[in-house]
This record gives C-alpha cells, structure tokens and sequence, in this order.
C-alpha cells in the first residue's frame, strides 16, 4: 500500500521560521512551497526546491490569499475572477523558479484561511478546482479528504489526492477540531503515529468521539515548527515503513502514474 508524506515549507516570514526545512525535506515525500503571497521569497523558493531535488521529493505550490502580515489566516472575500488571478499567479511564480532548476510543479495545496473557505464553499473549491487546470490539466490538486475541494475536484475531473493531518484530532463530522479547543492537537509522538497508521491502514478518519468515517487517504500532513514536533513527524514516517507502506512522492504514486 502506498503513502505519502507532505509538509509546508519555505515559509519564511517574521511569523515563522524555516530553520527546520532541511532536516523535514529528509523525512516528506512531497513539499507545498509557499509562493512569497503569505510567506516565502524567490531566494527562499529556490533553496527549497534545491533541498527537496537532492532529497527525490516533489514539489508543489502553496497558494495563499495575499496576506503577509496575517500569515494568510485571514478570511478575505474575493471574486471568482480574483480568486483565478491569485491561483494562477502563484502556480506561475513558482514553476519560474523551478524551471531553472529542472525542476517541475507537481502539484497545488491551498494555505491557510483560503483552504480553510474552500473547504466549506462549494463554488469557491470549483474556482480553484477550474484555475489549476487552466495552469496543467496534470497537476494534483492535494486537499482535505471529505472536503468540498475534494468533490468539486472530482467532478470537475482533477487528479485528487486527499489528505489527514498527523498532528490534529477530528470530530464528528469529519472536521478538525478547533485550534480553540483544549484538545485540537495530538503532542505526544506515541499517540501520533498510532493515530496515523490507523486511518491510513483502515482508510478512515478516527474522530475523537471515537467515531470512525470511512475516506480516501493518499498524504499525511506533517508539520514541524519545533524539535518535538519534528521528532513526532520522524517517528510517524518511520512507524508507516516499520508497518509496510511504501512512501512515495505524489507524482510517483500509482494512483497518478497508471494512466498516465
């Protein structure tokens, strides 16, 4: 059975660090870049894709709403038509980048509040769904499993890879569980993995009722902003291997190459 690991990365702004991206380009398969809208620079952009080169890791853009000073957590309501420019613009910036290096695009994740809106808004994951295709019909579009852009995806006949996050608890209805909560986060490693490999080998959300929700899961979203969490996302990788899947990049993975 085949999984992959994917992160944020090169996101350097005054909000976060990216001291710990080279050591997490050795432990993903697949890296979302930020494209210099919520975070992130050309010098940035281009150290990133050099790392993930040398470690075989495919590469995607990390769009965000244009929001540097909000990290891109803030909602914004924008057109259709803006919401393509923003989409496009960004594929575009980093695919410049990549280019010189031999480097290709892979695949788009959305960042931050604008993810979070088209997870909920129909019309919205269509827009993005539409603009990704207008960019590379062969991109992958890696989302939220159980989301909106998953189904909007799907309709509109984008290759979708659909995601859980290591780190975080879901609830009932199949939503993470809110950062407000005493108990949205996952911070002991042991917990983690086991987290982890469960949904992954049963294919199905563990809520924290208990509940189980029956999805597609191709990536598991690691993050790793501090030692701790770095060592979580090592141990989860290597609970997955130690438990037979076979990481890969999203690019390589059957479910995009068999026809291709």
């Amino acid at each position: 059975m085949e999984i992959n690991i994917n992160c944020d990365l090169g996101e350097s702004s005054k909000l976060h660090s990216t001291e710990n991206d080279p050591l997490l380009l050795k432990i993903v398969n697949s890296a979302n870049i930020a494209c210099g809208y919520h975070a992130g620079d050309k010098p940035t952009m281009e150290k990133t894709i050099e790392i993930s080169k040398e470690n075989n890791v495919s590469i995607g853009a990390h769009p965000s709403f244009n929001d540097p000073e909000n990290f891109g957590r803030k909602r914004l309501n924008l057109s259709s038509s803006e919401i393509t420019k923003l989409i496009i613009d960004q594929i575009n910036i980093l695919s410049n980048v990549a280019n010189k290096t031999g480097m290709k695009v892979t695949h788009v994740k959305p960042h931050g509040a604008l993810n979070n809106m088209a997870c909920e808004n129909y019309e919205l994951a269509k827009v993005i769904s539409e603009s990704i295709m207008k960019v590379d019909k062969d991109l992958i579009f890696l989302v939220p499993t159980g989301s909106l852009m998953e189904k909007a995806g799907k309709i509109l006949g984008i290759k979708i890879a659909t995601e859980i996050f290591a780190d975080r608890n879901y609830e009932d209805d199949g939503n993470l569980v809110s950062r407000s909560k005493p108990n949205a986060l996952i911070t002991d490693p042991e917990e983690a993995k086991r987290h982890v490999l469960s949904m992954v080998k049963n294919q199905a959300l563990n809520c924290h009722s208990g509940k189980k929700i029956t999805c597609e899961i191709d990536s598991v979203c690691i993050h790793g902003d501090n030692e701790s969490s770095l060592a979580t996302a090592k141990s989860i990788k290597d609970n997955l291997v130690e438990n037979g899947l076979i990481l890969k990049p999203l690019n390589k993975m059957q479910k995009f190459t068999q026809n291709a």
